[in-house]
Formats: structure tokens, sequence, C-alpha cells
């Protein structure tokens, strides 16, 4: 059986909701084979992060080739990687192997507030991976610290990427619901500007909702639809997931990414 392959590049999220474990459920739940290769362990649960400990370069590029070499991912994408060294083999390991379909989630806080990038690590990010991407995903916040714009409209919306994809080269997908708008979403690309309508569904458990999002694109992309059809789908998907209104933790609680799986076995 031949099935389409995804790899995701990013932090472990000990509770489960977001980084390689929310990336991995996501993905095998939109059809397609997930792999992984960690960056980092974090210790982290619905109210917080209470500790980082990083994978060395060396150890995440032997990660990276033991991946390209075996099972060439059909997408990627890439998650937190919180240090200029990690970013810079990453960039590296996806000009050697020519990877195809590259997400990139740009990950600087998470949902509970915690800075999750050193600051050295954010130029690294824009000057080596964000011009290898096919597209990036930021929220309000990281669109913030990626043009120093403030965004309070939809009209900052579309200045703010504008930006990043002039300097860049990259579509970008700039994520509304963070009180700017009502979960509407805009995709600026070669192509212009498309905006991705949705509805803000009353769920406070939004933990990894940035994880699952860019992660259900690469899936989709994957699977050989084009860009805006993987945005359509990703965001049908992740509605499902908040709308099964899962509540675990004592904070911002995660999805249920396997809403739509009918529990057979």
């Amino acid at each position: 059986m031949e099935k389409k392959v995804t790899l995701t590049i990013a932090g472990s999220d000990s509770c489960g909701g977001a980084g390689i474990q929310a990336d991995i459920k996501t993905m095998t739940v939109n059809g397609v084979y997930a792999m992984s290769a960690v960056t980092a362990l974090t210790a982290q649960n619905t109210t917080g992060v209470t500790d980082i400990m990083e994978a060395t370069p060396e150890f995440l590029g032997k990660e990276l080739d033991a991946v390209f070499t075996d099972i060439f991912p059909d997408a990627v994408k890439i998650g937190m990687v919180s240090s200029a060294g990690l970013i810079e083999v990453i960039a590296d390991r996806l000009n050697k192997y020519e990877a195809r379909n590259i997400v990139v989630d740009p990950v600087m806080v998470a949902t509970s507030g915690a800075r999750l990038i050193s600051e050295d690590a954010i130029s690294t990010l824009c000057g080596r991976l964000l011009p290898l991407a096919t597209v990036i995903t930021p929220n309000i916040p990281e669109a913030e610290i990626l043009t120093g714009l403030k965004i309070c409209s939809a009209e900052d919306m579309v200045t703010a990427a504008k930006s990043i994809y002039d300097a860049y080269g990259c579509s970008v997908l700039c994520k509304g619901g963070h009180n700017t708008n009502d979960a509407n979403d805009l995709l600026f690309g070669p192509n212009g500007t498309k905006w991705f309508m949705g509805r803000r569904i009353d769920n406070p458990n939004t933990h990894g909702t940035g994880c699952t999002l860019s992660s259900a694109i690469a899936a989709n992309l994957a699977k050989g639809n084009d860009l805006a059809g993987s945005i359509d789908k990703a965001k049908k998907y992740i509605s499902g997931a908040l709308a099964a209104m899962l509540d675990l933790g004592a904070g911002s609680g995660p999805m249920d990414h396997a809403f739509a799986v009918k529990g057979e076995y």
C-alpha cells in the first residue's frame, strides 16, 4: 500500500496537546504517514512550560539524515526550534535533500504566554528558514515580532503579511483569532490575497491550535492539494477538533485531534 508521508520537525509536548504529539495525531487523522525529528523536550502541561531541554544540532542532523535517506517526506512541517544552531542544521538539511512542501509555523510564544525561542534565533529563522518555506503560519503576536508592526485590524494583517512575503518570498497565512477578527485567516502569496473565513468556537481549550493547523496544511499538501485547498481543509479539521469540546487539564487544554476517528479498534 502506498501512502503519502509527512515529517514534523518540532519540540515534544509532554501533555500531548501541542508539538510533535499534536502533529503526529493530526497528520495521521488527515490520512498521511507521520515521521518526526525532535528539536527539544519540554516539561509542560495545560498551565504552562516549566523546562526545555534542547537536542544538540549534531543529533538533530542525524535524525534528519535518518529520515531523508530512507523514507523521503512529501511535505515537511517545522514547529518549535528555539536556537540558531538548530535552525542552521534544519536549513542545511532541507537544502541538501531538496525538501518540498515546507510549512513553517514560527512558534515563538506558547498559548500560555511562555517565550519559546531565543532572540538570536529569530534572525537565523528569518535569514535561513523562511526563504525555504512554501508557507509560514504566524499568529498575530508572531507576525508582529517578524515585522515590527502593530496589528489591530484586517488591514493591518494584509500589510504585515505583504511585508513578510516581500522580505522572504514565501506565502504567508496570517492567522486571526487574537481579538483582531473572528478567526478569519489571511493568505498572502504570489496570487495576491485570499481570506479564509472562520467562526469563533466558544471553547477555552485551544492548546496546540497552531501546531495542529500547520500540520493539517502539510498533510494536505503531501496529498497533492494546492495551498489554498490545503488551508481550507485544515481549517475545517481544526474547527471540528475544537467543536468536539474536549475538556482536560487545569489550564488551556488540548483539542480532540481524533474527533473523526470512529473507534472500531
